[in-house]
């Protein structure tokens, strides 16, 4: 009875010591990883045009200078005409679709949460998983807008600390998508890499890198740019919630967009736009 008295007393004392030691384990672990708490907006001069864009440095549509393929750039052109007759475009987050990968990461106000074994990156309703556990890519995934992506954190200076996370993402996507509101395409077979550095600034802790590297059929050659993002200072932010649905316009039947007045009735978009099919409706005799 003495001897499992004490035996008893021991996996007391041996549960306390594992607890304490995972959760020291845990601290441990936990200061492996970067400090990017906080939320962080994206710094995307204007140029006097759109602030979404993908190269930063460059105003959006043409001045991209983006190496599209010669097919695409007629794609482009053709997504500018018909915006410029009252369409829509090759622009699909008119139509309230998701934004996708890489204008994903032209937004403002993300929140990154870190865990050893996925990245969370939060952009308003919108949310990447960025697996660092070491798991291979999907081979029957689904198609989704903002793709699939593997990660691997660095100690690029041997501090103990990561300094970098290294970010591969991967189709197959959902599409159309598009880099900007011009209708800059992406090829439209959906099965772009996008290859991602994130790390801070060496100069600035609260200047956030994301050097991303496109690799696109509709290109002639892999696209990179450096896309950086300031941390608010403020230690309360507030965190928008919003849905592209509220207060948008732009109602889509079928191939045509028309426009939704403010009496909440159907507008045509484009001049002598002919109205949508209405077999389904009872028509009234005039």
């Amino acid at each position: 009875m003495f001897d499992r008295g004490l035996t008893g007393m021991g996996a007391v004392v041996l549960a306390a010591a594992l607890m304490i030691t995972t959760g020291g384990v845990k601290a441990a672990d936990d200061a492996k990883y970067p400090n990017w708490k906080g939320q962080w907006d994206v710094i995307n001069p204007r140029f006097g045009g759109q602030a979404i864009k993908f190269d930063p440095t460059k105003a959006f549509g043409l001045a991209q200078q983006a190496p599209l393929t010669q097919e695409y750039q007629k794609v482009h052109a053709a997504s500018m005409a018909d915006q410029a007759k009252g369409g829509l475009g090759n622009y699909p987050t008119a139509r309230c679709l998701p934004s996708g990968m890489p204008r994903l990461m032209a937004l403002s106000g993300q929140e990154y949460v870190i865990t050893p074994e996925t990245t969370y990156i939060l952009i308003g309703h919108d949310v990447r998983r960025i697996f660092t556990d070491g798991r291979d890519f999907p081979k029957d995934a689904e198609p989704a807008y903002e793709g699939y992506a593997m990660g691997k954190w660095i100690d690029e200076d041997g501090d103990g600390v990561y300094d970098v996370l290294e970010v591969e993402t991967r189709g197959p996507f959902k599409g159309p998508r598009a880099y900007d509101a011009t209708g800059l395409p992406l090829h439209f077979d959906n099965q772009s890499i996008f290859k991602e550095r994130f790390h801070l600034d060496k100069a600035d802790p609260n200047l956030l890198h994301d050097e991303i590297t496109v690799i696109d059929h509709a290109l002639t050659r892999p696209w990179s740019v450096d896309k950086t993002f300031k941390r608010n200072p403020n230690p309360h932010p507030n965190w928008t919630l919003t849905a592209c649905t509220e207060g948008n316009n732009t109602i889509v039947i079928g191939e045509e967009n028309y426009f939704l007045s403010g009496e909440g009735l159907l507008m045509p978009a484009k001049k002598n736009q002919a109205p949508p099919d209405l077999r389904y409706f009872k028509q009234t005799q005039k």
